[in-house]
């Protein structure tokens, strides 16, 4: 299975990263629902986030944790949400969401376009933070 987050990893697709370690990746959702949204990925291709073997998801939850803490020092929100949906990406993902509202949180709303340089700039704050 070679998906679009396979492709980034690889780096045949780029992106915006926020942090990257031998066994994860994390980077600015291009789709985002809010300023700062941004996407914590294994490294290994696997569909469900249940799957992953009981170190490895552990290891996903504290590198997720330590991006999570970056993200609320440099986006302006009262927390940072985590969803885990796997329904558009067969590749185990958790979203990391800044939050003022619940409305921030619904995957039905309009997704935000910034441009090249707005992107750069968000990830430049989050990856000092």
């Amino acid at each position: 299975m070679s998906t679009i987050f396979s492709k980034i990893i690889s780096g045949e697709i780029p992106s915006y990263k926020i942090a990257e370690d031998d066994k994860h990746i994390a980077f600015l959702d291009v789709m985002p629902l809010v300023k700062g949204h941004t996407l914590v990925v294994p490294k290994k291709e696997t569909d469900l986030i249940f799957d992953l073997e009981s170190d490895d998801y552990k290891e996903l939850w504290g590198f997720t944790q330590e991006i999570a803490k970056k993200i609320k020092k440099a986006v302006p929100c009262k927390r940072v949400g985590i969803a885990v949906v796997g329904l558009e990406v067969p590749h185990a993902h958790i979203h990391l969401i800044p939050l003022n509202s619940m409305d921030d949180l619904n995957f039905k709303n309009v997704r935000l376009i910034f441009s090249p340089e707005e992107y750069k700039e968000i990830q430049k704050s989050i990856t000092k933070a």
